[in-house]
């Protein structure tokens, strides 16, 4: 299934705000398989005031943070509202960090299902700039209720 998803929908799903949620859009999502978002890193990003002064580098852990949160909107998308918990990062593996991601830089952010229940999940993801790996890990999360 290819469709646009705007950030209306990411918010519609996610329990992240400003200046927390990292991801902006959504391309592609095939239900509890595959998803493709879009995470637009801007030079106004808070972190960028600390991480580096002349230097600015988007942290690693939140590039693994925006790989989790398009992971939920994977596992949030199509399940009844009534049902949907928070999704609460338990694992990361083989995380690796290949190029700096800075500002003006748009992070392709892949994530596909390993492994699913109804309050876990196995996830590999994997974050791309103009087609270059920058990030790539393997995540597990498990659900709570709200």
């Amino acid at each position: 299934m290819s469709q646009n998803w705007d950030s209306r929908f990411v918010a519609s799903l996610l329990p992240h705000r400003y200046p927390f949620l990292l991801v902006d859009r959504v391309l592609e999502i095939e239900p509890r398989q595959r998803i493709v978002a879009l995470k637009n890193v801007t030079v106004n990003e808070e972190f960028f005031n600390g991480h580096f002064p002349g230097n600015p580098v988007m942290p690693g852990v939140l590039i693994i943070e925006a790989l989790a949160q398009t992971g939920g909107l994977l596992l949030l998308y199509g399940m009844p509202e009534g049902e949907r918990g928070l999704f609460y990062l338990t694992g990361v593996e083989r995380a690796r960090f290949r190029r700096p991601v800075v500002p003006g830089d748009q992070l392709r952010l892949e994530v596909t299902v390993d492994r699913a229940r109804s309050d876990y999940a196995r996830l590999s993801g994997k974050a791309t700039v103009d087609g270059q790996l920058a990030a790539e890990a393997t995540i597990a999360s498990a659900m709570v209720k709200r």
